[in-house]
């Protein structure tokens, strides 16, 4: 596989950014090697400068779920172009894609569009504290929430896969209102409230770990943070910028069957562009500015072409759409645990609708304490043996891999032959 031309151009971008990347992760760093540069996709696949071609588990780190290039998105977007790129003002696309999300997500009776997941949690957090008068916040070790300062403690993602359990340049009297627990841990949860209940303004957490890999929750975890927030008068926020309208069409809240106080998301809402957004509560979000005193703002919230690209994508996403992504997405996991076994790799699968992990380890993972355990030097193996197979991965042990409606069983079937080969070749260290 030739890779010379994204060997120039990463050292090009060495001279120009951090690292050589404008995001952590792709710097291929928790993997060794280099990062591939893309030149283009459609559908399943993509294509690096290099002519290389792809079967593509990254999908933009997830908002892609129809697939790269999906006809009506692509025309949403250039008619929304036509008129205007950004108007700096209200626009109707903006309450078109709301009227979709509410539809989908009743709990949601408000919402504000913003332009990233990191812009969502970090104002949610804000609104939370306005609302509550606390100032703590509790998270959960290595879910990662964006890289705002209070959302930086024990953060998974790239923190995790760099490293960096916790960020320089974060104030400690900014982090010690950020107390951390185990994920899953429910009896923690209601230690620490017991202890210190009234300073707590809310719990955030993802409600299946995509930024530790897939992790996922123990039945009753989610609906017990719901049950002691209420009892503590602390708000629920539920981060489903990985899994909004990805694990179903009503989130993960949907399918588990859990009420929100605040919910924040990112991604498939933008179809590709940049875009979040956060929303719950009307008595909550009635406390964001111009209506209460919680003040928000941004330039490019609601940008009719994110407008446009978000509306596209959930107006195509139908019950047939997610039957598909479950199954596909089931055949695969099958697929893999089953490649690793005829290896001999001690693997575990994580699934939860069409995100999934890979993880060397021959025990459960379902806390950041047991992916830590996990063997990242024989997952960087593997990484690489796949995408010498035409597999391409999320580089990192630590992240999830997204199906999209664009792949077919025939993509499906190619990633496990792939697969079969690329265990026996990172079981030889």
């Amino acid at each position: 596989m030739k890779t010379e031309y994204s060997e120039k151009l990463f050292a090009k971008a060495n001279e120009l950014f951090p690292g050589g990347v404008n995001s952590p992760v792709r710097a291929f760093k928790g993997v060794g090697g280099t990062p591939r540069f893309i030149a283009r996709a459609r559908g399943s696949r993509i294509w690096d400068v290099d002519g290389n071609q792809y079967v593509d588990y990254v999908g933009s780190w997830g908002p892609l779920i129809l697939g790269h290039c999906h006809s009506a998105v692509m025309q949403a977007v250039q008619d929304a172009l036509r008129e205007g790129a950004s108007f700096g003002a209200p626009s109707p696309r903006e309450i078109r894609l709301a009227e979709l999300v509410r539809q989908r997500m009743p709990w949601i009776q408000k919402m504000r569009f913003v332009s990233s997941g990191t812009e969502a949690t970090a104002a949610a957090v804000r609104l939370a504290r306005g609302f509550t008068g606390r100032d703590d916040i509790l998270k959960f070790d290595g879910c990662y929430h964006g890289a705002a300062d209070a959302l930086l403690v024990k953060a998974g993602s790239g923190v995790e896969t760099l490293g960096l359990p916790d960020s320089p340049g974060v104030p400690a009297d900014v982090a010690r209102h950020t107390p951390t627990l185990p994920w899953n841990d429910l009896a923690a949860v209601v230690r620490l409230f017991r202890d210190r209940g009234p300073s707590i303004a809310a719990v955030i957490t993802e409600p299946v770990v995509g930024n530790m890999g897939v992790l996922a929750p123990n039945p009753d975890f989610l609906e017990g943070l719901a049950r002691v927030c209420r009892q503590h008068g602390a708000l629920f926020i539920v981060d489903e910028v990985m899994t909004g309208f990805r694990v179903g069409a009503g989130g993960a809240c949907g399918r588990f069957g859990v009420t929100p106080d605040l919910v924040t998301f990112g991604k498939i809402i933008g179809g590709g562009l940049p875009v979040g957004a956060f929303g719950g509560r009307a008595d909550v979000m009635d406390r964001i500015a111009p209506a209460g005193p919680v003040y928000q703002a941004g330039t490019l919230s609601g940008n009719p072409m994110a407008m446009a690209a978000g509306t596209a994508t959930l107006e195509q996403l139908s019950a047939a759409s997610y039957a598909k992504l479950e199954d596909l997405s089931a055949r695969l996991a099958e697929g893999l645990a089953e490649g690793a076994r005829e290896a001999g790799a001690a693997v575990k699968v994580n699934r939860v609708g069409s995100m999934l992990t890979v993880f060397f380890s021959g025990e459960p993972v379902f806390d950041a304490t047991s992916a830590r355990r996990c063997d990242a030097k024989c997952f960087g193996r593997y990484f690489h043996a796949m995408l010498e197979r035409g597999i391409y991965l999320p580089p990192s042990q630590f992240e999830a891999a997204f199906v999209s409606v664009a792949h077919s069983v025939e993509d499906v079937e190619l990633t496990i032959a792939a697969a079969k080969e690329a265990f026996a070749e990172a079981m030889k260290g």
